[in-house]
This record gives C-alpha cells, sequence and structure tokens, in this order.
C-alpha cells in the first residue's frame, strides 16, 4: 500500500510541475514559470525520493515527447537555454528533501534556507547551461537577475505556510 501511496504522491508532482510549467510569463530566454515552486515544495513536503522521483519523472516524460515544458517537450529540448534548470529540478528536489529529513522543514528559518539551498542548485545548473547559449557578459541579467525577486516571495509563503502545516498535522494526531 505505501508504494501505491508514494506512487500516486509522484505521478501528482510530476503534473503539478507540468502544470506549473504553463503558468509562465515570457520575458526572454527563459520564462518566469511557478515550476521551483512546486520543485521545492516537492522535497521539503515529501522528502528526497519523492520529491527527485518527481522532477525525474517530469523531465524524463518530457524528453520522451510530452509537450509540457515551458516550450514544449522532446529529445531537442536538450538543446533548449533552459534544460539546465531543468536537470537542476532534479538535484534541487533530492537536496531541499534531505535537509527537510534532517528537520529544516519544521521552523520558518530551517525551511527558507532548505529552499534557498534549493535555488542555489537550480540556478547553477541552470547558468551553467545557459552560459552555452549566452554570453558570460549577460548571463546574470538573463538567467538569474530576472527571477530573483520572484523566487525569494515564493520561498518566503512557502515558509510560512509550510511550518503552519506541520503544526496542524501534529496538532490534529
Amino acid at each position: 500500500m505505501r508504494i501505491t501511496i508514494s506512487a500516486a504522491i509522484v505521478v501528482a508532482l510530476t503534473l503539478a510541475t507540468a502544470l506549473s510549467a504553463q503558468l509562465k510569463i515570457e520575458i526572454g530566454v527563459i520564462p518566469i514559470t511557478l515550476q521551483t515552486f512546486v520543485v521545492l515544495a516537492s522535497g521539503l513536503l515529501f522528502g528526497s525520493r519523492i520529491g527527485a522521483s518527481s522532477q525525474l519523472a517530469y523531465l524524463l516524460a518530457g524528453l520522451a515527447g510530452i509537450p509540457w515544458f515551458s516550450r514544449g517537450g522532446g529529445m531537442s529540448y536538450v538543446m533548449s537555454p533552459t534544460f539546465g534548470y531543468l536537470l537542476g529540478f532534479v538535484v534541487a528536489a533530492y537536496i531541499v528533501g534531505k535537509l527537510a529529513e534532517a528537520g529544516f522543514d519544521k521552523k520558518f528559518a530551517g525551511a527558507i534556507l532548505a529552499m534557498l539551498a534549493g535555488s542555489a542548485i537550480i540556478y547553477l545548473f541552470g547558468l551553467l547551461w545557459l552560459s552555452k547559449f549566452v554570453p558570460a557578459s549577460g548571463l546574470m541579467a538573463v538567467g538569474f537577475y530576472p527571477f530573483l525577486i520572484g523566487d525569494l516571495l515564493k520561498i518566503v509563503a512557502a515558509g510560512i505556510v509550510l511550518p503552519l502545516v506541520w503544526k496542524t498535522l501534529k496538532a490534529q494526531n
């Protein structure tokens, strides 16, 4: 039964990531989406294995041809400027999940730190890949600065909500 529930959660998070990719604002080479919120929340709420599995399923299904990335899908997406961010999703969900398993998700400050670490990983992978398409002089302006305020707002919102969820669940048990 436990494996069935875990599989259902992975599928739900995979679909949530796909849906969040469609909620976007086109601003240039990299669109603004809600994906990072889902990625970080997947690890924070469900741990490293489920969080990373959901992001890996999202990535593999998109590469297999499901057009649910922010700009389509298929193997050709590997040559997209945004592909590095997608790789970072898997690693970030795993690391944030590990931090949550270590108790970082129970308090506001810990949840914020875990999500900042996850965001840093997404940016690291994204910017390294994006550097193949954008000159170094413009890399931060294209792949980092436009997203910083929105990502910080998403992190603070999740950091406020998550500890409240845990308190509510604890009170009900």
